[in-house]
């Protein structure tokens, strides 16, 4: 364990006799923040760490998502910081395009306006006006949280750094033609008007129908099935697999499409699967990514048969009309013609929809700007597979090697408004130009620049090192990147987490954005339950902070993260870690009024008692076994460790142990003192990430220094006493095994009682005056009678029970428990020993009469103790 010397020690600290976290939250964040812990200096000779925030959107506000990704961030920041680290967390919002837009749209709705109304320019000027005044709200509840960053350097995504960032890329790309434009099948959204990415799209099992059709006539017709009748209007050909003998006949032949006056092809494609519905299947390679795919190998013109909103354009009765009204007039229509063979509705089947507005995709060939996949993505593999980049838990690769090894190239282009505008011009001769950020746009007449915008995980894809100033080689590039680490949310390995892999090695001459990603699950109900608005089941993190304090909401959250799993919470886990804060502070206010002291050096060993030396090896091994779990990102098993020494080991059992001495007084109550002020100091220091306020307040007050955010991290001193361990365990195990008896007895955990101890021969002697005071034991005193003699781990101790208890009324009772004891094992050891039973039953039937065997064992035992304890006659 380090010593902090940064200040003396107060004289008399003093406490509130009760923590309200909304007294001293606020005030100590703030001191935080003006007194520059949270900042980063890129001139510091200190070894850099960093780590950036998954930027949120300038839409978003804090959700218990957002508070548990940020607890596991802060919590390993703050300790990097106290490890003697030159800590960034950098911090920034994402300017989400279709999300703000959709948010601004909606105010001009309600003054009766579109943004086509403003226009471009003026629109985003609002967009921009709007984000100033109402967005980025999340960046307050960060405050409340006690997120440790870097204020200063806060960035936004479409600041003017980050722009030319984009602009720098898209540039290097193009010119290496990893950036291309051409007609794609990509996810349209048309209520939002613009091409969506994979991730903004939400699939759900919708109930539709599942129309069989038939085309042509004869011999020369074939039935295929589609749950989308209306883009039967743009079907180029029908496709059978080309060994299928059903339609060897009909490929290459021409059949007639219904409702139109067109025909079409038979192909043979191997993407056809002769064993689903009627192996065949219509190809509407305008309307369907699959179908594109056929139409290229086989040359199929494209047909678009709707326009952006989704309306039917082909002329004719169906012009006009809405995809889904066209459906139903269609399906009227082929069946009025006989071509209906057969109908199923309802038919549930996954769609997918916008998960900004809930509308349905419509897959759409459209001219669209893409980036080629194919190096960047192996290049990110290839990092990983090298042991550049390390994820963890270590089985989430397989995940993220299925994602990048199998990546299609990705559409970036995006019909909105908001956002990093394409940095493409075309001239009046079909000219293309793409402009950098110290380029001249070309002027004059004819020149006009790409109206579309660049998907919002393009610029988030450089969050990395564009927050930290490149494309200049900035001193903070120098200092702080790469990242030491990444953590998020494993739902975004594939979309951010990949980008930010293929940007980071290509841009940064080969060099990973961070060293080691580490994955987290998301937070769900306290039944495992997804959190949604639908289900009712949404939890506001601000309304748990307001009622319980924000330290026990990170208590709760970091104890349930397990790598990689995801975390189920409920109000009654945070109470349980609001009294964990509590018990904090009512110990250590209790340790400090009865000697507590962290001035002066430690004690020699050989003047310590054995209870002391027990607890300053039991902190040494917590130090090395938190150590180990934090660097390996096991947030859940350090946190359940430092609750159960904190609690269980310092409050409950060294404090209470140490209260006699402090009565006692003397030079071993000043050695003991000394050891508790130790123990706390440490204990509050290995808390703190968690933690943060109520140990900050707590340890301010115990040692008088500066502040505890940058105060050493505890070191593993190394001193272990096994036989004081040893020697504290036999101990517990008695006053345990005592006070389990009491409890049988019916006795009240004050009420005191007569006893003779008899600890000759072991080293409990020199802790009778413990026993006596934590089990209420009175001396033996004139006409003691043992009632009760309880043997105890090599010791003997006589209660005498006369007028607490009704003896026979006693006996009686644990004689019928015994017995119903003994019948339950003869139940289970008959079953057990039954081979017919053991064959047939399940293995954790059979388990669970095996631990109703152990249980009744181990009642048999107790009850026949506590019965040769009763006094005869």
């Amino acid at each position: 364990m380090t010593e902090n010397t940064q200040q003396q020690p107060a004289s008399n600290p003093e406490l509130p006799t009760q923590y309200v976290p909304a007294e001293v939250e606020g005030k100590l964040y703030e001191r935080w923040v003006d007194r520059g812990y949270f900042e980063a200096d890129e001139k510091s000779e200190k070894p850099p760490f960093t780590v950036v925030i998954p930027p949120p959107n300038v839409t978003g506000s804090l959700h218990l998502g957002h508070a548990f990704e940020h607890t596991l961030i802060d919590a390993v920041t703050r300790r990097k910081r106290m490890q003697g680290y030159e800590t960034l967390w950098q911090p920034g919002m994402d300017h989400a395009g279709i999300a703000t837009q959709n948010v601004v749209e909606r105010e001009l709705g309600k003054e009766g306006k579109s943004r086509h109304d403003l226009g471009r320019e003026a629109f985003v000027e609002r967009v921009w006006k709007w984000k100033a005044e109402s967005g980025g709200q999340i960046s307050g509840q960060m405050r409340r949280l006690g997120d440790g960053v870097a204020w200063s350097r806060e960035r936004f995504t479409m600041d003017e750094g980050l722009s030319k960032a984009v602009q720098t890329i898209f540039k290097r790309l193009y010119d290496d033609e990893l950036i291309y434009r051409a007609e794609r099948i990509i996810n349209w959204c048309p209520r939002c008007l613009t091409a969506i990415s994979d991730i903004e799209v939400e699939y759900q099992d919708d109930d539709g129908e599942l129309v069989s059709l038939k085309y042509g006539e004869g011999e020369d017709s074939v039935v295929v099935a589609t749950t989308r009748a209306e883009t039967m209007l743009g079907d180029t050909a029908v496709a059978v697999h080309p060994d299928d003998e059903r339609y060897a006949h009909l490929v290459g032949k021409r059949i007639k499409l219904p409702l139109t006056d067109r025909t079409i092809p038979v192909v043979a494609d191997t993407h056809v699967d002769p064993e689903f519905g009627t192996g065949a299947v219509k190809v509407t390679p305008a309307h369907d990514p699959n179908d594109f795919e056929i139409g290229r190998r086989h040359d199929l013109p494209n047909i678009t048969v709707m326009d952006e909103r989704a309306v039917i354009t082909v002329p004719g009765p169906f012009e006009g009309l809405d995809r889904l009204e066209a459906r139903s007039a269609i399906v009227a229509a082929l069946r009025a013609e006989g071509r209906i063979v057969a109908e199923k509705r309802p038919y549930t089947h996954s769609v997918g929809h916008c998960s900004r507005c809930k509308t349905t995709i419509e897959p759409r060939l459209s001219l669209q700007w893409w980036v080629k996949v194919g190096p960047l993505a192996k290049a990110a593999g290839d990092a990983v597979r090298d042991g550049e980049v390390a994820i963890h838990p270590k089985e989430m690769e397989s995940r993220y090697f299925g994602w990048v090894d199998n990546l299609h190239d990705w559409c970036i282009s995006r019909q909105l408004w908001w956002g990093h505008r394409i940095p493409v011009w075309y001239g009046p001769n079909g000219e293309t130009v793409c402009v950098g950020p110290d380029d001249e746009a070309p002027t004059g007449e004819g020149w006009t620049q790409d109206t579309d915008v660049l998907d919002t995980w393009f610029s988030s894809g450089l969050w990395p090192f564009s927050t930290l100033g490149w494309p200049e080689q900035t001193p903070s590039v120098e200092k702080f990147y790469p990242n030491s680490i990444l953590i998020t949310g494993y739902d975004i390995l594939f979309f951010w987490v990949a980008r930010m892999m293929m940007f980071g090695l290509y841009a940064m001459d080969g060099t990973p954005p961070f060293r080691t990603i580490v994955l987290h699950g998301m937070v769900r109900d306290e039944h495992g339950k997804k959190m949604s608005k639908t289900f009712g089941n949404v939890v506001n993190p601000l309304d748990w902070m307001d009622t319980y304090g924000t330290d026990a909401v990170r208590f709760t959250l970091a104890r349930g993260a397990n790598p990689g799993v995801d975390v189920p919470i409920g109000e009654d886990w945070v109470q349980g870690s609001r009294n964990f804060a509590n018990k904090v502070w009512n110990a250590t206010r209790f340790a400090m009024m009865n000697g507590a002291t962290v001035e002066g050096p430690l004690p020699d060993a050989a003047d310590m008692s054995a209870t002391d030396r027990w607890i300053l090896s039991r902190l040494n091994a917590v130090v090395a076994e938190v150590d180990a779990y934090y660097e390996d990102y096991q947030f859940a098993k350090l946190s359940d460790s430092l609750f159960h020494f904190a609690w269980d080991e310092v409050f409950d059992w060294y404090v209470e142990l140490s209260k006699t001495t402090f009565i006692e007084g003397g030079e071993a109550a000043k050695v003991s003192g000394r050891v508790l002020g130790e123990v706390l100091d440490v204990t509050l220091r290995l808390l703190h990430p968690i933690i943060p306020f109520v140990t900050e307040t707590l340890w301010t007050t115990l040692t008088g220094k500066e502040s505890v955010v940058v105060a050493d991290w505890p070191a593993d001193g190394g001193f272990r006493d096994t036989a004081a361990e040893r020697e504290i365990e036999h101990l517990q195990q008695v006053i345990t095994e005592v006070r389990r008896f009491r409890s049988d007895q019916g006795l009240q955990p004050g009420q005191k009682v007569p006893a003779r101890l008899d600890l000759t021969g072991t080293p409990l002697a020199a802790h009778e005056a413990a026993i006596r005071q934590l089990l209420r034991l009175q001396p033996e005193g004139e006409g003691f009678h043992a009632t009760a003699t309880l043997p105890v781990e090599g010791a003997t101790v006589a209660l005498d029970l006369s007028g607490t208890i009704d003896i026979e009324a006693e006996r009686k009772r644990l004689t019928k428990d015994l017995g119903a004891a003994e019948k339950e094992k003869a139940q289970a050891t008959a079953k057990l020993g039954n081979e017919a039973f053991l064959a047939k039953a399940p293995d954790n039937v059979v388990e669970k009469i095996r631990g109703r065997l152990t249980k009744a064992e181990a009642d048999i035992e107790r009850l026949t103790a506590q019965l040769a304890g009763l006094p005869q006659g």
